[in-house]
């Protein structure tokens, strides 16, 4: 009976001790439990995107619009500088010295099967040219010129000749004199560079229309002084001619040195083949003080006249030139 009085009390004490803990702890204020001391990240690591709630990378909200748009500066413009001589317009003359004559030969359409091939003779003379010109837009000209050139002299007959209405023997002394003229509208157009600016080269297109005309004057002079059994003089002078009209293309350039010199170089020509042909160079170096441009250089021109038809013309005028221009602006 003690025992069991024993064993229920030591029971009760036990119960008593194990309620009085858990009543404490529930009275007593609960503190939040303290965040966890964030991770230290080593310098230079890039920080990882933030995370939305499904694991994935957060896209940023877009940046919020505004109606002023910021536009970049125009880039500057600098003006075309035109050079003495490319405004207004101008007028000059030209003595052209041209070394070589031409020569004459039966075309393809001559109804006689004898020979006609014969270079006329002397020496040209001074040739005098004259021109206009005009300035359109900025660096392009409009440029008319026209220059006649002749030559006479004395040729034995290298073979029994037919020279246009007349025949001659081999030794005849035939006398013979020429004339070429030729007139060009010459476009120059500003090819490059573009826009010039300060820039002091120039390279230019050309377009051009020539009207070349030769005629030529032959006589045996002894022979026609000669009368014959009867006493009747026969005349044994002979003319004849050819024209051209033909287009040119070709290209100029052009170096200022300084604004008062320059170099310049000018081809243009055109060729169909078994018909006209036609070409024409020039170089020079110009100085201008005030309104006045000296410009010494060389030219050449080339031309043949259609050899389709009963006689034609090839010569090659080349020589030294001294010219003087006045000029608007």
């Amino acid at each position: 009976m003690k025992n069991s009085l024993r064993a229920i009390l030591c029971l009760g004490l036990l119960s008593l001790v194990c309620i009085s803990p858990g009543r404490a702890q529930q009275g007593a204020p609960q503190t939040p439990p303290a965040a966890p001391a964030a991770a230290q990240v080593p310098e230079g690591t890039p920080t990882p995107a933030p995370q939305g709630p499904q694991g994935t990378p957060e896209t940023p909200a877009p940046a919020q619009r505004t109606s002023n748009i910021q536009v970049p500066p125009p880039l500057p413009k600098f003006p075309d500088v035109q050079m003495p001589g490319e405004t207004g317009y101008f007028a000059g003359v030209i003595g052209w010295l041209p070394y070589g004559t031409p020569y004459v030969n039966k075309g393809h359409t001559a109804s006689f099967t004898g020979l006609s091939l014969l270079h006329l003779a002397g020496t040209p003379k001074i040739a005098p040219s004259a021109e206009i010109g005009l300035a359109l837009g900025l660096h392009n000209s409009l440029t008319l010129t026209y220059f006649a050139t002749k030559a006479s002299g004395s040729t034995p007959a290298p073979t029994p000749l037919v020279l246009f209405t007349q025949s001659y023997t081999k030794g005849d002394r035939l006398t013979t004199s020429e004339k070429v003229q030729d007139v060009k509208l010459s476009f120059a157009y500003l090819t490059w560079p573009y826009p010039v600016e300060s820039r002091h080269f120039r390279l230019r297109t050309l377009w051009q229309v020539h009207y070349l005309s030769v005629s030529s004057n032959y006589d045996d002079p002894v022979r026609s002084a000669t009368a014959d059994s009867s006493g009747n003089l026969t005349s044994y002078a002979a003319t004849g001619g050819k024209t051209i009209v033909s287009p040119a293309i070709g290209l100029g350039l052009t170096e200022y040195a300084s604004r008062n010199f320059r170099f310049e170089l000018n081809v243009a020509g055109f060729d169909m083949p078994h018909h006209s042909a036609i070409g024409d160079g020039e170089a020079f170096g110009a100085y201008r003080v005030g309104k006045i441009e000296i410009r010494v250089g060389a030219k050449g021109l080339y031309f043949k006249t259609s050899p389709q038809g009963d006689f034609y013309f090839r010569g090659r005028p080349v020589g030294a030139y001294v010219g003087v221009r006045w000029c608007e602006d």
